[in-house]
């Protein structure tokens, strides 16, 4: 286990669900871009950082039938397939770095919210933007959300990269298109606000 995943354990076994900053009952941002790219109930879908997040279970709720979530913490998944019980059945997990990770197929969403501005090195950000472009078909969508410009500087005791709208767009645009981009407020469990940035891409064909 590397310090990473010693890490996010640590965090996973010490807070609960609803104490952790990044809790939402509902993802709703996620839902509404997700929803927006049209993509069939049998689209392969998948959540980079998902943990114990709400997504995989919002997603197999309303019909989603092949969804894979990937996190570095088994703490997190553990809680995750807990929570869902049966439907835990319904999801795929994997137990991997967001930069480490190999796909096994290829995905028509690849959603990401607070995995990617962990990564602060030069060479892990090349190694996952390697990743989304073999993971993601032509004419597929990426989502992702991370904490703005004006966002916090630390996370979980982490520093993290904060991103506006044009440095993620810059970032993913020589194969992928810009769909949408926005920032929105996120209301922390303790009553404090994050601003986060949300870009949505289409790779092109």
């Amino acid at each position: 286990m590397n310090e990473s995943q010693q890490h996010w354990d640590k965090v996973y076994s010490e807070k609960a669900p609803t104490e952790v900053s990044w809790y939402e009952p509902m993802p709703q941002i996620s839902l509404e871009l997700i929803r927006s790219c049209g993509i069939s109930k049998d689209a392969a879908i998948i959540d980079i950082g998902g943990g114990d997040s709400f997504l995989a279970e919002f997603l197999v709720s309303l019909g989603y039938t092949d969804v894979t979530v990937v996190d570095i913490s088994s703490k997190a998944i553990e809680r995750a397939k807990e929570r869902m019980c049966e439907k835990a059945d319904e999801v795929k997990w994997i137990i991997a770095d967001a930069s480490k990770f190999e796909p096994e197929k290829i995905y028509d969403l690849w959603h990401d919210r607070a995995a990617f501005h962990f990564l602060n090195d030069d060479d892990q950000k090349n190694d996952y933007l390697e990743r989304v472009q073999k993971a993601v078909k032509p004419g597929g969508y990426v989502i992702m959300g991370t904490f703005s410009d004006k966002g916090p500087e630390k996370c979980s005791g982490l520093a993290v990269q904060r991103y506006s709208v044009n440095d993620i767009c810059q970032f993913f645009e020589k194969e992928f298109s810009m769909l949408n981009g926005k920032n929105v407020d996120h209301q922390t469990p303790s009553g404090g606000t994050q601003n986060f940035t949300f870009c949505s891409f289409q790779k092109k064909k």
